[in-house]
């Protein structure tokens, strides 16, 4: 199997933000898909209802669970989406802060996040899927 190569692009005509590329570009190797992971323990009980810090927190503890599961870590993410119940201005903030910790901030993987009415199930905040690309 060949590696796999990321090239990870902020063309000069798109807002450069910092935190995340516009464009993430992926040969080679083998692809992964994470399913949209919610703030849950291994039991099947949601953490933290309502709360977003905690929530985040625990979904990308989630998130790095699934990715290691798959021979991949968060380096390996090419792309997040993220669903936000009732999103506001400064949730982003708090979401980004606490993504930061996880990821290489060198190489921000493409990312958008979207505000949405509710989620699976009541109390849950935040859910995120991931797509990784490794060799």
């Amino acid at each position: 199997m060949t590696a796999a190569e990321i090239r990870f692009i902020n063309p000069p005509a798109l807002a450069n933000f910092g935190t995340f590329s516009q464009v993430a570009v992926v040969t080679g190797g083998r692809t992964i898909h994470i399913s949209g992971q919610v703030a849950w323990d291994r039991d099947g009980n949601l953490v933290a209802p309502g709360d977003l810090r905690a929530q985040t927190e625990k979904v990308l503890d989630n998130l790095r669970e699934a990715l290691a599961a798959a021979g991949a870590s968060f380096t390996d993410v090419v792309k997040f989406t993220i669903y936000v119940v009732d999103l506001k201005p400064e949730d982003r903030a708090v979401i980004s802060e606490i993504r930061n910790r996880y990821i290489d901030m060198r190489r921000p993987p493409a990312s958008t996040m979207i505000g949405v009415s509710t989620l699976v199930v009541a109390g849950a905040r935040i859910e995120i899927e991931a797509v990784a690309a490794v060799g």
